[in-house]
């Protein structure tokens, strides 16, 4: 990824959109230094955003809008620019959607955001002898602690879709068993599986009813109705399962103490005999 080792934004107060995008370079490119002016010197030859009128400005007249009608910032700007090498097409697209876009449309309409609101309260206040740029540091570093875990979660999924998918090609009778617990909606929503099945960190194993596809939670199959927040005696005594611990009040999950019994539960659900 070339980005250089100094970049230029604009000075005076600064915003989620300008912080956000020297977070994101200074994620790819850790030596990165930022010069914070009121004008950019016609000889600068560093990347400049947020000012300048230049490739990652977005303050001219013909500045670049989304398909869907979201004005681009800053941080939208290099997040198109940069993020599909981070996370790939599907996720950098996904990433816009949920997490660049609210920013950049609250920076271009002031309509509001959390995030946006958190990130200016790290400007000095109004009678504050605090250096803006001391100031402008520290929004930094905490902005790069976020957008890292955004991006490590986004490669959490990412391994968690190879594992599942490895799962979903070894499963029967539509159901998925996991050595262990992954994010696995992804994968299997939309499926033809009906139960996934993985070790519970509380020891034993659970079961959850798969939804039938993207647009309709709906589960396949809700666990018995019969068995919603009973307690343990209770469950065994309704079930024959020896070992199945708890039911959720919505039906979508199911513990037992062994792997067979999570399956045999997943099976009388079914309505099969077992």
């Amino acid at each position: 990824m070339n980005v250089p080792d100094f970049a230029m934004t604009h000075g005076g107060k600064f915003h989620a959109d300008d912080v956000f995008s020297s977070a994101l370079l200074r994620i790819l490119n850790p030596k990165i230094q930022f010069t914070r002016v009121f004008s950019v010197p016609k000889e600068y030859d560093g990347l400049v955003f947020d000012i300048g009128l230049g490739e990652f400005d977005h303050h001219q007249h013909d500045a670049k809008v989304r398909p869907n009608g979201v004005a681009y910032a800053a941080f939208g700007l290099l997040w198109q620019k940069f993020g599909e090498q981070l996370v790939g097409a599907e996720e950098a697209q996904r990433m816009d959607e949920y997490f660049v876009q609210p920013m950049d449309k609250d920076d271009n309409t002031g309509c509001g955001n959390a995030i946006a609101d958190v990130i200016g309260s790290f400007n000095p206040s109004w009678d504050s002898d605090e250096d803006p740029d001391v100031c402008f540091e520290e929004a930094v570093a905490f902005a790069e602690t976020l957008l890292r875990k955004k991006l490590e979660s986004i490669w959490g999924i990412q391994r968690a879709r190879k594992l599942v998918k490895a799962a979903y090609a070894d499963s029967k009778d539509g159901i998925v068993v996991l050595k262990r617990f992954a994010p696995w909606k992804h994968v299997l929503v939309g499926s033809d599986a009906d139960f996934i099945v993985y070790p519970s960190q509380r020891g034993g194993y659970s079961a959850q009813g798969i939804p039938v596809d993207k647009e309709n939670p709906e589960l396949k199959y809700a666990f018995p109705a019969e068995w919603a927040g009973k307690t343990e005696d209770e469950l065994i005594a309704i079930s024959g399962i020896e070992t199945l611990r708890f039911c959720h009040n919505n039906r979508f999950l199911i513990s037992t103490g062994t792997l067979e019994d999570a399956i045999r539960a997943c099976k009388l659900t079914r309505g099969e005999t077992v």
